[in-house]
């Protein structure tokens, strides 16, 4: 389901929920001000930063600029890094939880949309989509991206049997309720993570709705590369193949329990 941008003032909804932005960081210290600039603080409770182990200073500077900063002694990956966020911020008695890259490719000022549905109790996770009129080509996505995302978004909807026009996009909230309900620490520490816990969510009846994203393609960015880019591709296949196993009783995962 798509939740429609609007003007929305924080004074609106309730403010009884904690909102707290997780952000996953790896070498971003040449962003992490940038991106913090753009996050609307009066939708915000606290912030979260986890480095993976970063060859930057990143940490330090997180710190600087008032962060809750945790750092950790190895590189994870991209979804160990997500685990580290979650279970931190949900320690921290976030009942809504915003995932946002520090490199600035995601515009944060769309929280208000994001958040909204949630503050409202009317879904359990909001997605931002870069394929819902946020114009991904003119935002200097690969064209070759850009069409690997509508072969695996067709495959995930027919998988399962849900509509959302992008499964992708690192800019994402999700409630408490989802976060508990799924076993999310039994995910990869890889970048189907993102993948995964979206099949958690389905196999647990959250509901899920996009809001349009804008999106920036410049060398400061991180992105991973082609070939990784079909390492991925595959394992969201996988993971596709795992649910449906899982789902009709052939084969049970743990991760889906």
């Amino acid at each position: 389901m798509v939740y429609k941008n609007r003007t929305i003032e924080a004074a609106e909804l309730d403010r009884t929920k904690k909102v707290i932005v997780v952000m996953p960081a790896y070498n971003a210290e040449k962003t992490l001000g940038r991106t913090l600039a753009d996050i609307p603080r009066e939708w915000v409770d606290d912030i979260i930063l986890v480095d993976d182990f970063s060859g930057d200073g990143t940490a330090e500077l997180g710190r600087k600029l008032g962060l809750r900063v945790f750092v950790h002694d190895r590189n994870k990956g991209y979804g160990g890094n997500q685990k580290t966020c979650y279970t931190e911020a949900l320690k921290l008695g976030g009942d809504i939880m915003i995932m946002v890259h520090p490199d600035h490719q995601y515009d944060p000022r769309v929280i208000p949309q994001l958040v909204t549905p949630l503050l409202n109790g009317e879904c359990d996770a909001v997605f931002g989509s870069r394929m819902l009129g946020g114009r991904p080509l003119e935002g200097g996505m690969p064209k070759w991206k850009y069409l690997a995302n509508i072969f695996l978004t067709a495959a995930e909807n027919a998988t399962f049997y849900m509509y959302l026009t992008e499964y992708h996009s690192g800019l994402r909230a999700y409630s408490r309720r989802f976060l508990e309900a799924v076993n999310f620490m039994k995910n990869s520490d890889d970048f189907v993570f993102d993948s995964e816990i979206i099949a958690q969510g389905v196999i647990h009846g959250m509901r899920i709705r996009e809001v349009s994203i804008e999106t920036r393609y410049f060398e400061e960015a991180s992105r991973i590369g082609f070939l990784r880019s079909c390492v991925y591709g595959l394992s969201i296949l996988k993971t596709l193949m795992k649910f449906k196993l899982h789902q009709r009783g052939i084969l049970r995962f743990e991760q889906f329990r």
